[in-house]
Protein backbone atom coordinates (compact mmCIF):
# COMPACT_ATOMS: atom_id res chain seq x y z
CA UNK A 1 0.00 0.00 0.00
CA UNK A 2 1.38 3.41 -0.99
CA UNK A 3 2.24 5.64 1.98
CA UNK A 4 0.65 9.10 2.11
CA UNK A 5 2.78 12.10 1.25
CA UNK A 6 3.84 13.61 4.58
CA UNK A 7 5.80 16.51 3.15
CA UNK A 8 5.36 19.42 5.59
CA UNK A 9 2.67 21.96 4.82
CA UNK A 10 3.67 25.36 3.53
CA UNK A 11 2.58 27.74 6.27
CA UNK A 12 2.20 31.34 7.40
CA UNK A 13 1.31 32.87 10.76
CA UNK A 14 -1.65 35.25 10.97
CA UNK A 15 -3.01 37.28 13.86
CA UNK A 16 -6.28 39.11 14.57
CA UNK A 17 -5.20 42.64 15.47
CA UNK A 18 -6.16 46.27 15.90
CA UNK A 19 -8.82 45.24 18.40
CA UNK A 20 -8.47 48.12 20.82
CA UNK A 21 -10.91 51.02 20.93
CA UNK A 22 -10.23 54.66 21.83
CA UNK A 23 -8.07 54.52 25.00
CA UNK A 24 -8.74 50.81 25.55
CA UNK A 25 -5.90 48.50 24.51
CA UNK A 26 -6.37 44.90 23.40
CA UNK A 27 -3.18 42.95 22.72
CA UNK A 28 0.37 44.11 22.04
CA UNK A 29 0.08 44.69 18.30
CA UNK A 30 3.46 46.36 17.96
CA UNK A 31 5.28 43.39 19.50
CA UNK A 32 3.16 40.81 17.69
CA UNK A 33 3.95 42.29 14.26
CA UNK A 34 7.52 40.99 14.60
CA UNK A 35 6.30 37.39 14.73
CA UNK A 36 3.65 37.09 12.02
CA UNK A 37 3.27 37.11 8.25
CA UNK A 38 -0.36 38.26 7.94
CA UNK A 39 -2.33 40.77 10.03
CA UNK A 40 -6.12 40.58 10.14
CA UNK A 41 -7.14 44.09 11.16
CA UNK A 42 -10.46 44.76 12.87
CA UNK A 43 -12.71 47.12 10.95
CA UNK A 44 -14.83 48.78 13.63
CA UNK A 45 -17.84 46.53 14.18
CA UNK A 46 -16.46 44.25 16.90
CA UNK A 47 -13.48 46.42 17.85
CA UNK A 48 -11.19 49.20 16.55
CA UNK A 49 -11.79 52.75 15.42
CA UNK A 50 -10.24 55.07 12.85
CA UNK A 51 -7.16 55.86 14.95
CA UNK A 52 -6.56 52.23 15.92
CA UNK A 53 -6.96 51.08 12.31
CA UNK A 54 -4.50 53.68 11.06
CA UNK A 55 -1.92 52.85 13.75
CA UNK A 56 -2.19 49.09 13.15
CA UNK A 57 -1.74 49.50 9.39
CA UNK A 58 1.33 51.63 10.15
CA UNK A 59 2.81 48.87 12.35
CA UNK A 60 2.19 46.31 9.59
CA UNK A 61 3.97 48.47 7.02
CA UNK A 62 6.94 48.92 9.36
CA UNK A 63 7.42 45.15 9.62
CA UNK A 64 6.52 44.11 6.07
CA UNK A 65 3.40 42.27 7.20
CA UNK A 66 0.62 41.63 4.67
CA UNK A 67 -2.71 43.14 5.73
CA UNK A 68 -6.17 41.63 5.57
CA UNK A 69 -9.56 42.94 6.64
CA UNK A 70 -11.21 41.31 9.67
CA UNK A 71 -14.89 42.33 9.46
CA UNK A 72 -17.51 41.06 11.88
CA UNK A 73 -21.13 41.16 12.86
CA UNK A 74 -22.18 44.57 14.27
CA UNK A 75 -21.63 43.57 17.91
CA UNK A 76 -19.21 45.77 19.87
CA UNK A 77 -20.63 44.68 23.23
CA UNK A 78 -20.13 40.99 22.46
CA UNK A 79 -16.81 41.49 20.62
CA UNK A 80 -18.41 39.90 17.56
CA UNK A 81 -18.41 36.50 19.23
CA UNK A 82 -22.20 36.14 19.57
CA UNK A 83 -24.19 34.64 16.71
CA UNK A 84 -26.75 36.83 14.98
CA UNK A 85 -29.57 36.15 12.52
CA UNK A 86 -28.49 37.89 9.31
CA UNK A 87 -29.41 37.50 5.66
CA UNK A 88 -26.70 37.08 2.98
CA UNK A 89 -27.40 40.46 1.35
CA UNK A 90 -27.28 42.21 4.72
CA UNK A 91 -24.01 40.47 5.57
CA UNK A 92 -22.53 41.49 2.22
CA UNK A 93 -23.38 45.15 2.84
CA UNK A 94 -22.09 44.90 6.41
CA UNK A 95 -18.73 43.63 5.14
CA UNK A 96 -18.48 46.11 2.25
CA UNK A 97 -18.84 48.92 4.78
CA UNK A 98 -16.05 47.59 6.99
CA UNK A 99 -13.59 46.50 4.29
CA UNK A 100 -14.05 49.85 2.58
CA UNK A 101 -12.99 51.64 5.78
CA UNK A 102 -9.78 49.63 6.12
CA UNK A 103 -9.01 49.97 2.42
CA UNK A 104 -8.88 53.74 2.85
CA UNK A 105 -6.14 53.45 5.47
CA UNK A 106 -4.24 50.94 3.35
CA UNK A 107 -4.30 53.41 0.46
CA UNK A 108 -3.01 56.15 2.75
CA UNK A 109 0.00 53.97 3.65
CA UNK A 110 0.61 52.70 0.11
CA UNK A 111 -0.41 49.12 0.89
CA UNK A 112 -2.87 46.77 -0.78
CA UNK A 113 -5.45 44.46 0.74
CA UNK A 114 -4.14 40.88 0.85
CA UNK A 115 -7.17 38.98 2.14
CA UNK A 116 -10.46 39.07 4.00
CA UNK A 117 -11.10 36.94 7.08
CA UNK A 118 -14.49 36.94 8.85
CA UNK A 119 -14.29 37.46 12.61
CA UNK A 120 -15.73 35.48 15.51
CA UNK A 121 -19.30 34.22 15.36
CA UNK A 122 -19.81 34.98 11.67
CA UNK A 123 -16.67 32.97 10.91
CA UNK A 124 -18.40 29.93 12.37
CA UNK A 125 -21.84 30.73 10.97
CA UNK A 126 -20.54 31.26 7.44
CA UNK A 127 -18.45 28.07 7.57
CA UNK A 128 -21.74 26.20 7.96
CA UNK A 129 -23.75 28.25 5.44
CA UNK A 130 -22.93 28.30 1.75
CA UNK A 131 -25.24 31.29 1.24
CA UNK A 132 -23.39 33.38 3.82
CA UNK A 133 -20.00 32.26 2.49
CA UNK A 134 -21.04 33.22 -1.03
CA UNK A 135 -21.99 36.68 0.24
CA UNK A 136 -18.52 37.06 1.76
CA UNK A 137 -16.86 35.83 -1.43
CA UNK A 138 -18.82 38.46 -3.37
CA UNK A 139 -17.18 41.09 -1.14
CA UNK A 140 -13.75 39.63 -1.97
CA UNK A 141 -14.62 39.85 -5.67
CA UNK A 142 -15.82 43.45 -5.26
CA UNK A 143 -12.48 44.57 -3.80
CA UNK A 144 -10.40 42.45 -6.17
CA UNK A 145 -8.90 44.65 -8.92
CA UNK A 146 -6.55 44.28 -11.86
CA UNK A 147 -3.79 45.61 -9.60
CA UNK A 148 -4.82 43.19 -6.84
CA UNK A 149 -6.07 40.01 -8.59
CA UNK A 150 -4.97 37.61 -5.85
CA UNK A 151 -7.10 39.01 -3.04
CA UNK A 152 -7.94 35.95 -0.98
CA UNK A 153 -10.34 34.56 1.61
CA UNK A 154 -9.06 33.04 4.84
CA UNK A 155 -11.37 30.35 6.18
CA UNK A 156 -11.86 26.81 7.41
CA UNK A 157 -10.81 24.02 5.06
CA UNK A 158 -13.50 21.56 4.02
CA UNK A 159 -16.35 23.94 4.84
CA UNK A 160 -18.61 26.36 2.97
CA UNK A 161 -15.72 28.84 3.07
CA UNK A 162 -13.62 26.71 0.78
CA UNK A 163 -16.53 25.64 -1.43
CA UNK A 164 -17.73 29.20 -2.06
CA UNK A 165 -14.23 30.49 -2.78
CA UNK A 166 -13.35 27.68 -5.17
CA UNK A 167 -16.67 27.92 -7.04
CA UNK A 168 -16.04 31.64 -7.60
CA UNK A 169 -12.37 31.26 -8.53
CA UNK A 170 -11.23 33.19 -5.44
CA UNK A 171 -7.91 32.32 -3.80
CA UNK A 172 -8.63 30.32 -0.66
CA UNK A 173 -6.24 30.33 2.30
CA UNK A 174 -6.97 27.43 4.69
CA UNK A 175 -6.66 28.34 8.36
CA UNK A 176 -5.91 26.44 11.55
CA UNK A 177 -5.89 27.88 15.08
CA UNK A 178 -2.96 27.40 17.42
CA UNK A 179 -4.74 28.79 20.49
CA UNK A 180 -8.30 27.43 20.14
CA UNK A 181 -9.75 23.98 20.70
CA UNK A 182 -11.40 21.63 18.20
CA UNK A 183 -14.27 19.30 19.07
CA UNK A 184 -14.02 15.52 18.71
CA UNK A 185 -15.77 15.98 15.34
CA UNK A 186 -13.14 18.51 14.23
CA UNK A 187 -15.30 21.63 14.63
CA UNK A 188 -13.62 24.84 15.79
CA UNK A 189 -14.81 25.88 19.26
CA UNK A 190 -15.21 29.67 19.17
CA UNK A 191 -15.33 31.17 22.66
CA UNK A 192 -16.01 34.75 23.78
CA UNK A 193 -12.92 34.76 26.01
CA UNK A 194 -9.75 32.82 25.24
CA UNK A 195 -8.23 30.66 27.95
CA UNK A 196 -4.48 30.41 28.60
CA UNK A 197 -2.68 27.63 26.73
CA UNK A 198 0.76 26.20 27.64
CA UNK A 199 3.53 26.77 25.11
CA UNK A 200 4.29 23.04 25.22
CA UNK A 201 0.74 22.31 24.03
CA UNK A 202 1.04 24.88 21.26
CA UNK A 203 4.34 23.37 20.12
CA UNK A 204 2.91 19.86 20.06
CA UNK A 205 -0.19 20.87 18.08
CA UNK A 206 1.67 23.05 15.58
CA UNK A 207 4.29 20.37 14.96
CA UNK A 208 1.56 17.81 14.32
CA UNK A 209 -0.42 20.00 11.90
CA UNK A 210 2.70 20.88 9.92
CA UNK A 211 4.34 17.46 9.80
CA UNK A 212 1.38 15.08 9.93
CA UNK A 213 -1.45 17.33 8.67
CA UNK A 214 -3.58 16.32 11.65
CA UNK A 215 -5.84 18.46 13.88
CA UNK A 216 -5.68 17.75 17.62
CA UNK A 217 -9.12 17.54 19.26
CA UNK A 218 -10.33 17.99 22.84
CA UNK A 219 -10.91 14.22 22.93
CA UNK A 220 -7.21 13.62 22.40
CA UNK A 221 -7.82 12.27 18.90
CA UNK A 222 -6.34 13.47 15.62
CA UNK A 223 -8.33 14.32 12.49
CA UNK A 224 -6.72 14.63 9.03
CA UNK A 225 -6.71 18.20 7.71
CA UNK A 226 -7.52 17.07 4.17
CA UNK A 227 -5.61 15.55 1.27
CA UNK A 228 -6.31 18.56 -0.98
CA UNK A 229 -4.69 21.05 1.42
CA UNK A 230 -1.09 22.00 0.67
CA UNK A 231 -0.79 25.17 2.70
CA UNK A 232 -2.14 26.52 5.96
CA UNK A 233 -2.18 29.84 7.77
CA UNK A 234 -1.89 29.40 11.53
CA UNK A 235 -3.80 31.92 13.64
CA UNK A 236 -2.61 33.31 16.96
CA UNK A 237 -5.09 35.68 18.60
CA UNK A 238 -3.84 38.95 20.09
CA UNK A 239 -6.23 38.58 23.07
CA UNK A 240 -5.04 35.11 24.11
CA UNK A 241 -2.94 35.26 27.31
CA UNK A 242 0.80 35.28 26.48
CA UNK A 243 -0.02 36.03 22.85
CA UNK A 244 3.45 37.35 22.02
CA UNK A 245 5.39 34.27 23.23
CA UNK A 246 2.85 32.04 21.45
CA UNK A 247 3.24 33.91 18.16
CA UNK A 248 7.03 33.91 18.53
CA UNK A 249 7.05 30.13 19.04
CA UNK A 250 4.64 29.45 16.17
CA UNK A 251 6.59 31.61 13.73
CA UNK A 252 9.83 29.86 14.64
CA UNK A 253 8.24 26.45 14.06
CA UNK A 254 6.70 27.62 10.78
CA UNK A 255 9.90 29.17 9.46
CA UNK A 256 11.86 26.01 10.29
CA UNK A 257 9.22 23.79 8.68
CA UNK A 258 9.03 25.91 5.53
CA UNK A 259 12.72 25.17 4.86
CA UNK A 260 11.68 21.56 4.18
CA UNK A 261 8.69 22.30 1.93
Amino acid sequence: MEKPNLKPLKATVNCDMGEGFSLYVMGDDKALMKHIHLANIACGFHASDFNVMNKTVHFAKQHGVLVGAHPSLPDLQGFGRREMAIEPEELKNCFIYQVGALTGFLRQHGLKLNHIKPHGAIYGQSSRSLALSKAIVEVVQLFRTSENPDLGLIGLAGTAHQQAAEEAGVRFIPEWFADLEYSAEGKLLITKKHDPIPLSTVKERVTRILNERKVTTVAGTFIPLGTNINEVSICCHSDTPDAVPIAQLVKRLVDESNLNV
